[in-house]
């Protein structure tokens, strides 16, 4: 599942709410990220697509998902080389581009969504290749498989998950890769034990995702129900890093970074109301839409 969302959905801390005096249960907040994307599925719409360069939010058509897809890297034979309906605008980069997959690979999509990486990447591991995404909400599963067929795609496969519990063996995968869904784990420390443990010795990985440069202020972390829509949990880009590096894997480095740009927050229904709401000056949001980055991470399993 590829996720893209406003900059103040993003920075808010999706465990934190109620003024960070209550903590979201880890199942709570897996309800809350699992209905919201169900109903994406089952709507053939798009989240709140404020991907780097993105102008509008919630409820984009195809067209903007095409837009958005394009200003975080995807060329436009990658999204015509998809069946419609697998590209949803969610991602906020493209780990296709930069994890330069082999025939003969397989490939583990955490967060598949749709399938649309996982389509891309079934071209460039060819036949002898395997394609396996993991997504934990069953309407985008079905989606998915949906695409898969209409496709005609013999070397991907979709199963349920969690990406912090993969339903996948111990060393038998070559490329972990990932757009925009970390971000929503509840447990960033297990997500990397976890595609540690499938890769292969060898193995690597390349996610996009988002991360924080600054710590963001209380008021901003809890208000998490003014914009459930937009649900996320960035981490600093230090810890996040950090948490990579301690889960075994080697050759950790930010191939891109791009900070959000502040015209995608403002166009932005469910950030407009967020700012309405909390009274956030024009000056202090700027600020913050600073804090947010968009960053493309590869690293190694020895």
């Amino acid at each position: 599942m590829m996720l893209s969302v406003s900059a103040l959905g993003v920075a808010a801390h999706a465990d934190r709410i109620n003024s960070g005096r209550n903590s979201m249960k880890e199942s709570d907040l897996k309800k809350t990220v699992r209905e919201k994307y169900g109903a994406i599925a089952k709507n053939r719409g798009t989240s709140c697509g404020c991907a780097p360069g993105a102008t509008s939010c919630c409820g984009n058509s195809a067209d903007m998902s095409k837009v958005i897809s394009k200003n975080i890297g995807y060329s436009d034979d990658d999204l015509s080389s998809v069946p419609e309906g697998a590209n949803l605008g969610l991602g906020c980069g493209n780990p296709i581009a930069l994890s330069s997959l082999k025939k003969g690979e397989v490939v583990l999509d955490l967060g598949s969504g749709a399938g649309f990486d996982c389509f891309l990447a079934s071209k460039k591991v060819g036949a002898k290749g395997k394609v396996i995404g993991v997504d934990m909400t069953p309407d985008m599963l079905d989606r998915a498989r949906e695409n898969c067929k209409k496709g005609g795609y013999h070397n991907v496969e979709f199963r349920l998950g969690e990406i912090e519990n993969l339903p996948v063996a111990d060393d038998s995968v070559d490329v972990v890769i990932s757009n925009c869904v970390i971000n929503l784990a509840p447990s960033k420390k297990r997500v990397f034990i976890e595609a540690f443990r499938v890769l292969k010795p060898g193995g690597r990985a390349m996610v996009s995702d988002i991360v924080l440069l600054h710590q963001l202020p209380e008021f901003i972390k809890s208000s998490i129900d003014a914009y459930v829509g937009c649900v996320a949990g960035a981490s600093l880009k230090e810890k996040y890093l950090k948490e990579i590096k301690n889960a075994g894997f080697q050759n950790v480095r930010v191939d891109e970074q791009t900070v959000f740009p502040i015209d995608g927050l403002l166009d932005d229904p469910i950030a407009k109301q967020v700012i309405k709401d909390l009274n956030i000056t024009g000056e202090y949001l700027t600020k913050l839409a600073k804090s947010v980055v968009s960053v493309k991470v590869s690293a190694s399993k020895p």
